[in-house]
């Protein structure tokens, strides 16, 4: 699910280059069951198949229009004599792409071709010979993509095993996935539910209606991330890009377009479902910037959804959850608009799951009129987090949100990818990329080069996705974290948003006393916690050690925190602020107004509590202090250990 975020979001940018697919053939030797269209060598089609001159002019036109990505399939590609020509022209002409292979006609020759940097899935049907070959269908194919297998490990051909779930494999799930682990490092499940096939054919379709799997499986396998979906934007259903209100069914398709496919015998349109003649355009017979700016286009007005469409899918309650789209809808029933019950049954299984999903894994704290939601992979329980995050608990997103989304599993490290390394001090490096921000937390040994987590933030740090590793993994399923980011403070985090928002952090103890807020302002040692002690009985302890201080539209409000110091007393409650007290321990109790402005900016700074700096962030919390120190009457606060204290501030 991480890669369809990223693929999602990324067309929240600027336009991206094409990313055209193509399938190099409809024929497979061995008569996968689970192919759309299955071919005999012999058939009279084969004749009407692109040419290579054909496919490589094709290709010409296309970069010319932008495309730089390709994707290729079949039916079975490597059928093609020509492939390893094929193959080697569309790579040579693209920045990156991916291939599907059944794998058993990868011989030395292809496997060396296969070493260029790209995607590669290999199909597993099964874990034994007995279960592949009889979903396939064909003697001895198990023994061929092991085969496969062999000759891209030989050389060196970097590649993924693509487990293909099915319901008379699926008693081998496992076993397929400890197979897929022996081979290769990379390994995924494939898609977890069968369409029917193009063709339309009667006993093909039977099969593939008994192998489909019962939905709540193909949910377990396939899990939603609501996460994702509410980050992005998108849905995996009706919610996106088929909610058009006059019914235009592919309107937003067409609209959103980024993606071109192209079939064996030269027909493209935008989606490698349609098999309409009246939504495809032969490329034999025109030109690929025709199809692209005018014909594709012109398809948005093609299909409407009509009362068939009103009736069901458009107006179901679970169209947010639903992965229904008309080519779905034709391939089950012939019918763009026609409903598909089994991704209805889906549909009510991804609702339940998501319900139960974010009672489990999903948390809301309020700090400083900020809600942060938190969620994570594993579950989140009242033992997960110190009991203090209990104050400030919440029961869903406010206005202002930011989401913190924990995953325990690195990603793949490759440092040159993380972009521009800005910083470098543990237990952090720093890089940006783009407009993200990514931390990759280090061990202060030199000698340590394990990497512990990476944490991956939007441009405003309002959301970020943290990779926590198998250390951070074995702290959590302990539980009673100090922090909600896993991070050594939270604040990391929170001194960069509040700065956007009028707000800093001071290195400060806070209390609210006959409903005004005082703040006691000093580092270590000044007595933070002791003034704390001494005013339990008398104000609401806001926090011992960090405050909160942020610019309202009736002045400055100071707000309680969970990060504390002797003091386990905190509150998620807040005050005007009322005074600032530099603290001076001293033999009596006295109070010393500090005039001069440049004295009291000059104090306040130094508290001020500081995460990766960057001139922006320097610029906005400058201005906020000079503000503080121009507006809010400021004291030194010489004390005793004296609950007498309390009477000079009462005077206040």
């Amino acid at each position: 699910m991480h890669d369809y975020c990223e693929r999602i979001t990324a067309r929240d940018g600027p336009r991206l280059p094409l990313e055209g697919s193509i399938d190099l053939t409809y024929r497979c030797n061995n008569s996968c069951r689970h192919c759309w269209v299955s071919l005999p060598v012999t058939s009279p089609e084969k004749k009407n198949e692109l040419s290579f001159d054909q496919i490589t002019g094709i290709v010409d036109e296309a970069r010319t229009m932008g495309c730089r990505k390709w994707a290729i399939s079949g039916g079975e590609p490597m059928l093609r004599p020509d492939f390893p020509e094929i193959f080697d022209y569309i790579t040579r002409k693209s920045v990156s792409y991916s291939l599907n292979t059944n794998g058993t006609l990868v011989n030395p020759h292809i496997a060396r071709l296969m070493t260029k940097k790209g995607s590669k899935m290999v199909a597993l049907y099964g874990a034994t010979a007995e279960v592949h070959d009889h979903i396939t269908g064909t003697a001895g194919s198990f023994h061929g993509v092991l085969q496969g297998f062999a000759y891209l490990k030989e050389a060196g051909a970097a590649f993924t095993v693509q487990i293909v779930p099915m319901k008379d494999n699926y008693f081998q799930l496992n076993a397929m996935i400890r197979l897929a682990e022996s081979i290769s490092p990379r390994w995924r499940i494939g898609a977890s539910w069968l369409h029917l096939s193009a063709s339309g054919d009667s006993e093909r379709n039977r099969e593939i209606l008994r192998q489909r799997l019962d939905p709540a499986d193909v949910i377990g396998l396939d899990q939603p991330d609501p996460s994702c979906e509410e980050v992005t934007g998108e849905k995996d259903g009706l919610g996106g890009p088929h909610s058009e209100e006059d019914g235009r069914l592919f309107a937003s398709c067409v609209a959103t377009r980024r993606y071109f496919h192209l079939d064996p015998y030269g027909q493209m349109s935008f989606c490698p479902f349609l098999r309409d003649a009246a939504l495809l355009y032969d490329l034999k017979r025109g030109t690929f910037q025709q199809c692209w700016e005018d014909f594709i286009p012109s398809l948005a007005e093609k299909v409407r959804g009509g009362k068939e469409y009103e009736d069901n899918c458009f107006s179901c309650r679970l169209r947010e959850d639903c992965q229904w789209c008309p080519a779905y809808g034709f391939l089950e029933h012939r019918r763009f608009s026609a409903r598909v019950e089994y991704l209805c049954s889906l549909a009510r299984e991804s609702r339940n799951f998501k319900k139960a999903w974010a009672n489990e894994h999903r948390r809301f704290y309020q700090i400083a009129d900020l809600t942060i939601k938190v969620e994570s992979d594993l579950p989140i329980t009242d033992a997960t987090f110190s009991p203090k995050f209990k104050f400030f608990e919440t029961d869903g997103a406010g206005e202002d949100t930011i989401t913190l989304r924990h995953h325990f599993s690195l990603p793949e490290l490759r440092g040159p990818e993380f972009g521009e390394e800005v910083y470098r001090r543990p237990p952090w490096v720093i890089y940006k990329k783009g407009t993200s921000w990514i931390y990759v937390g280090i061990s202060p040994d030199p000698q340590d080069k394990e990497v512990h987590l990476v944490a991956v933030f939007n441009h405003d740090h309002t959301h970020v996705t943290i990779y926590n590793g198998q250390t951070q993994k074995e702290r959590y399923v302990k539980g009673d974290l100090p922090s909600l980011t896993l991070f050594p403070t939270d604040q990391i985090v929170l001194s960069r948003v509040l700065a956007d928002r009028g707000g800093c952090y001071l290195h400060s103890a806070g209390v609210i006393l006959q409903n005004k807020g005082l703040l006691f302002v000093g580092h270590s040692d000044a007595g933070k916690s002791t003034i704390a002690t001494l005013l339990k009985r008398k104000a609401e302890i806001l926090c011992d050690d960090r405050i909160i201080v942020r610019k309202q539209a009736e002045g400055f409000r100071i707000y309680g925190t969970w990060s504390h110091g002797d003091v386990a007393e905190v509150s998620p409650n807040s005050a005007r602020l009322k005074a600032i007290l530099f603290l001076e321990k001293a033999g009596n109790n006295h109070l010393i107004p500090v005039a001069d402005k440049r004295e009291r900016f000059r104090r306040l700074l130094g508290c001020v509590i500081k995460p990766f700096v960057t001139p922006d962030w320097w610029e906005k919390t400058l201005s906020l202090v000079e503000k503080i120190s121009e507006t809010v009457p400021c004291y030194v606060l010489r004390f005793d250990k004296n609950a007498s204290v309390s009477e000079s501030l009462e005077g206040l």
